[in-house]
This record gives structure tokens, C-alpha cells and sequence, in this order.
């Protein structure tokens, strides 16, 4: 099984966060969402996804193209299986990882499959992001194995 660390960010801290990932699982790659054609999704990867929020709610710049592309192809996601973390400030209580939940909405629009608990991370939190990110992706594929097993 291969691992894709996939990221949209805005300021870098999903870019950090996606390496990290991938320093600390020993395996995989982290790719930015705007580098990625959503025709090269496979069901042979499994994709951890962090995607930050932007303004009052929006997809991250690096984000934006990726889901652009989605809605414009609508390619058969069917068998691809993702996990998804969400960058957020909770002080923004109305706007709070929205990026995350717009960027998980067109996966599945697409018939792509989560897995795993959603992951969020709040910068108005004491909480390590790369911790967070780290302990998140270590459960979301111990998750993804048991099921495979």
C-alpha cells in the first residue's frame, strides 16, 4: 500500500505538518494539492489529506486548483480511499476548518471513501500541529489496515 500525503495550504503549516507525516511514518511522499491532477488518484494509494482554512472559510490557494479540477472532470473516485485533516482557528466559530469539510465534500462527491476519524487541529489550541497530525495519521492507518485485514 502505498501512502500519498496530500496537502492545500495557505501559510505552509499543512505543507510542515504533510512532511512531518511522512519523516515520521518512514514511507510515502507529500505532494501539494495544486501539484495534483484528480486523475491520478488510484485505489491502489491510500491519501491522508490536510487541508488548512483560508479567510472566512475558504479553500487554501494551493487548494483551490485541485478542487477546481474535481468539479470540472468529475472522475470516478470510486476505490479511492482518503483520511482527512483539518487545519482551523476555533475563534473563527463559524468559519472553523470549513476548508477541510469543502475539500472532503468533493471526494465524496466523487465516490471516493474515507476512513478513519476526521482530524482537526485548532490554532487557538496550546496542542501541537505536528503531534496532532502525526498521532492523527499513525490511528487513521492503523484504521485503513485493520479494515484491509
Amino acid at each position: 500500500m502505498s501512502i500519498d500525503v496530500l496537502y492545500g495550504t495557505e501559510s505552509g503549516n499543512a505543507e510542515m505538518a504533510a512532511e512531518e507525516i511522512v519523516a515520521a511514518l518512514g514511507d510515502g511522499r507529500a505532494v501539494d494539492l495544486q501539484d495534483l491532477d484528480p486523475d491520478d488518484l488510484t485505489s491502489s494509494a491510500v491519501y491522508l489529506v490536510l487541508c488548512s482554512t483560508y479567510g472566512d472559510g475558504e479553500l487554501p490557494a494551493s487548494a483551490q486548483p485541485f478542487v477546481d479540477a474535481l468539479q470540472a472532470k468529475r472522475p470516478d473516485l470510486t476505490g479511492v480511499r482518503y483520511a482527512i485533516f483539518g487545519l482551523g482557528d476555533s475563534s473563527y466559530a463559524e468559519s472553523y476548518s470549513l476548508g477541510g469539510n469543502q475539500l472532503a465534500e468533493c471526494l465524496d462527491a466523487q465516490g471516493a471513501a474515507r476512513f478513519g476519524d476526521f482530524g482537526r487541529h485548532d490554532a487557538s489550541s496550546s496542542d501541537d500541529l505536528v503531534a496532532s497530525a502525526v498521532a492523527w495519521a499513525e490511528t487513521a492507518l492503523a484504521d485503513v489496515a485493520t479494515a484491509a485485514a
